[in-house]
């Protein structure tokens, strides 16, 4: 049996009507979609601006411990180098986290001059520099003591600190890396793992 013209006509405004309705409905789904896209981005440029404000993606100096203490306790990712201005392996550390610290922008990178600490040195057990502590949610979790972790030599290459400070969770790594909410205060004295280092001083 054959259909009237204006039978398929009718079949075919059907048709029509069903894609116009699935049309919308995606339209929907993708102005639903991208308006909560918006909104992640919004909330992620302004962690961003917080975060810029706080000096990450730099690599300073902090002269006064109680701004170490609250830096350390305040920010979910921190690496803090301690330092002697007269330690040559000190000076090779310091342009290797000052590349990190930019490329890391999630993590805080600071240093501190033993001799203005001398308070957080004999609480943190500083001995041999340069010593890189690294915290995590306030927490000492860890730290890079030396160069032998890295290779033993003064020519060790920024990627091996990289990875070394990947391997501890102080850095992660650039692709997924998600943008941290600031913890509760906790105290820096809690280690996760503490070694008893003899005492040393850089060597020339």
């Amino acid at each position: 049996m054959m259909t009237e013209p204006s039978d398929r006509i009718l079949d075919h405004l059907d048709s029509d009507d069903e894609l116009f309705d699935d049309l919308e409905r995606d339209d929907d789904d993708l102005a639903g979609f991208r308006e909560q896209r918006i909104e992640q981005l919004k909330a992620e440029l302004e962690r961003a601006r917080a975060m810029r404000e706080n000096a990450h993606g730099t690599y300073a100096e902090i002269k006064d411990e109680k701004e170490v203490l609250k830096i350390t306790t305040s920010t979910n990712k921190c690496v803090v180098h301690f330092f002697h201005k007269e330690f040559r392996r000190c000076a090779i550390m310091d342009k290797h986290l000052e590349a990190l610290a930019s490329k890391h922008f999630r993590t805080r990178f600071i240093k501190v001059n033993v001799e203005n600490a001398p308070f957080l040195v004999d609480r943190l057990k500083v001995k041999v520099l340069p010593c890189v502590v690294l915290f995590v949610d306030g927490i000492s979790k860890d730290r890079v003591i030396g160069f032998e972790e890295l290779g033993n030599t003064d020519a060790f290459r920024t990627p091996v600190l990289e990875a070394r400070l990947l391997k501890s969770g102080v850095i992660t790594p650039m692709d997924g890396d998600q943008m941290p909410v600031r913890p509760a205060r906790k105290s820096i004295f809690g280690f996760a793992d503490t070694k008893d280092e003899d005492a040393s001083s850089d060597e020339d």
